[in-house]
């Protein structure tokens, strides 16, 4: 069993990384996918801004294209801070609010009508988002909560009931489909392959919408933990107002950060757990390095080996009653 641990221990070599990355780009786009170039969602945080970067640097500017993707509840700083990212890069960059997309499929209205079920008087003036107790605060149990406010700015939370808590997020997971839906639409016009964001973290742990942000041709950072993204974006110069932004998963009309709805601890502390759990490094040696109780440390254990069970659908391809084998004689 592996005992040594620090804080250091996530640390790389970032200007090696990027050379890897970069090649290995190269060849699953050209070599091996047979595409022109990259399409990247860009929402203006640092997963899409370092793939932005990756892909820029491997494929040349010519052959990348950037999408902005904003829809009714979108914080404005996130198609900001894409554009700032596809100006610095020198890469093109299409505009495509989704809002009117989102608004005929009923998405919002659907949302809202789980929501009714706990706060009747909601409507399209109230704001709202989903959170999960900080783990270090609650008793291990992940209860979710809805947080609505109100137009005049009061603020009430209400347990979530399973009912409401599928329906809301079933509705709100058609924005991160239907964005992939328009990354698919340019990427056949360009003859480009679609460029995938998750971070090790995020995949690990099922933060991403099946057949959503799940989907993409290629995943260049998805074995990178969140805290190496951080250390490839200062190698790659990415511009300081996106790397000191705080994660966030701007899915909600309320501000919302990643360990309000998911995590429910830093990126960074949380990286060093996953990787001690991945490392059979006994929880007191991760407590001790990161600052937290022996007991704080084992529920963060228990916390990520249960959201592995719970997100395995997310990984699974579709299932066949037979295999069917490869198509052969391809180069």
């Amino acid at each position: 069993m592996q005992t040594e641990f620090s804080s250091d221990i996530l640390k790389i070599d970032a200007g090696a990384e990027v050379d890897r990355i970069c090649e290995a780009i190269r060849e699953h786009v050209g070599r091996r996918l047979h595409r022109r170039g990259a399409v990247i969602g860009l929402s203006g945080g640092i997963d899409s801004s370092v793939c932005g970067a990756l892909c820029t640097r491997a494929l040349g500017a010519e052959h990348v294209l950037g999408i902005f993707m904003p829809e009714d509840d979108s914080d404005p700083v996130s198609t900001h801070l894409g554009q700032v990212l596809s100006e610095h890069l020198g890469i093109r960059a299409v505009l495509e609010n989704i809002g009117g997309i989102l608004r005929a499929s009923g998405c919002y209205q659907r949302r809202d009508q789980f929501i009714r079920q706990l706060v009747p008087n909601y409507n399209a003036n109230y704001k709202s988002k989903i959170v999960l107790p900080n783990i270090m605060e609650n008793n291990g149990y992940n209860i979710f909560w809805l947080v609505v406010e109100s137009p005049q700015g009061q603020r009430t939370k209400h347990r979530l009931p399973l009912e409401p808590y599928l329906g809301i997020v079933a509705a709100t997971n058609m924005k991160q489909r239907t964005r992939k839906m328009m990354e698919y639409y340019h990427a056949d016009r360009l003859n480009y392959a679609v460029c995938g964001t998750p971070n090790r973290l995020e995949f690990d742990q099922g933060f991403f919408v099946k057949n959503g942000d799940g989907a993409a041709d290629f995943k260049p950072i998805v074995h990178l933990y969140k805290s190496q993204v951080y250390q490839l974006a200062d190698a790659l110069e990415i511009p300081q107002e996106i790397r000191t932004r705080p994660p966030t998963t701007d899915t909600y009309s309320l501000p919302q950060s990643q360990e309000e709805f998911y995590f429910a601890l830093p990126c960074e502390q949380l990286d060093l757990c996953l990787y001690a759990l991945n490392h059979n490094i006994e929880p007191e040696v991760v407590a001790a390095a990161i600052g937290i109780s022996p007991e704080h440390a084992d529920r963060v254990y228990q916390d990520i080996q249960a959201k592995r069970r719970a997100t395995r659908y997310q990984h699974e391809l579709p299932l066949m009653v037979e295999d069917v084998p490869e198509v052969s004689g391809c180069s």
